[in-house]
Formats: structure tokens, sequence, C-alpha cells
């Protein structure tokens, strides 16, 4: 290991995680589409985060938790597509949110705004939760995502737009 790598390399705060929360409970919320799986997945990626030390490159916090959290859905989905399907007999309906702040419009066109989302192909999903919905910068989210700046500005761009023919 040289000098200049090992003053990259820093070790994640078990502390710092509280400040991407919010972050983190978005962008899982468009990749689900509902709320209570998107609350269960920040979960699962915080437990495997928490469930031995983290060294990051470059002080990258958020990235390297958006990379958790997309691999811990791929990772939940591979998982129920080996599980037998079983029918619903209810309707699934969401309790409405709670928070005053949020009016009951305000959260239907939220929850079709990440329907909408999570609808969309892998690769375009990825690129919008990463820079729309946990605010992370093209350069991030291309580091991220391994990806190039411009092929996300693309997958961004083609994301955007079937998002909004979806909701008209």
């Amino acid at each position: 290991m040289t000098a200049a790598t090992a003053t990259e390399l820093r070790p994640l705060e078990p502390e710092t995680l509280p400040d991407h929360l919010t972050r983190l409970y978005r962008a899982a919320w468009a990749m689900c589409g509902c709320r209570h799986d998107a609350e269960d997945l920040v979960q699962d990626t915080y437990l495997k985060v928490l469930a031995k030390p983290r060294v990051l490159r470059n002080g990258d916090d958020l990235g390297y938790l958006m990379r958790v959290l997309r691999n811990t859905y791929v990772s939940n989905l591979r998982t129920a597509d080996r599980r037998p399907r079983t029918a619903e007999l209810l309707d699934h309906a969401h309790p409405p949110e709670t928070r005053t702040s949020m009016r009951p419009e305000d959260a239907f066109e939220a929850s079709e705004v990440y329907a909408a989302v999570s609808e969309l192909p892998d690769q375009y999903r990825d690129a919008l939760v990463a820079v729309d919905v946990a605010g992370l910068s093209y350069k991030e989210a291309a580091k991220s995502l391994g990806a190039r700046e411009g092929t996300i500005m693309s997958r961004l761009y083609r994301a955007r737009q079937q998002v909004a023919r979806t909701l008209g």
C-alpha cells in the first residue's frame, strides 16, 4: 500500500449513518415503490453495513451506502424470485402519510411518482434514484453505479421522460 492509497482510505463511522437516513429512505422508496418495503430495505442495508467494520475510499459515505442499498435491493429481488409466489386476498392498501407537513394530495402524488419510478428498467431507475431522489451529483452517481457520467445523464433523461409519460 502506498502513502497516497493510505490517505484515501478511512473507516466508516457508524455515528454518521443517521445523517444519510432520509436520502437512503427516499432512494429505497423509489426503488421499491412502497413505503414499507423501503423501510425494510434501509434496515437491511444498515444491518449489512454495521455487521462488520467498513473501510471507505475518498470519504464517500453516501455513495458507498447507495451501492450497498442497491445491492441489497437486487439480492432481495433474487431471493424473492426463488420463493414460491402466493396470491394476495386483499388489495394492498397503504395507510396515509402520517407527517403533518404533507397534504393528502401531495402524498398521493408522491406515491404515484414513486410507483412510476419503481416500474422503470433497472439502469434508468438506478440513475434517477441516485441523482433525483438521493441527490448525488452526476459524477457521484457515475462512480456509485460504475458508469460514465455521460451514460448517467442519458439514462436520467430517458428515465425522466418515461416517468413523465407514465404520469401523463
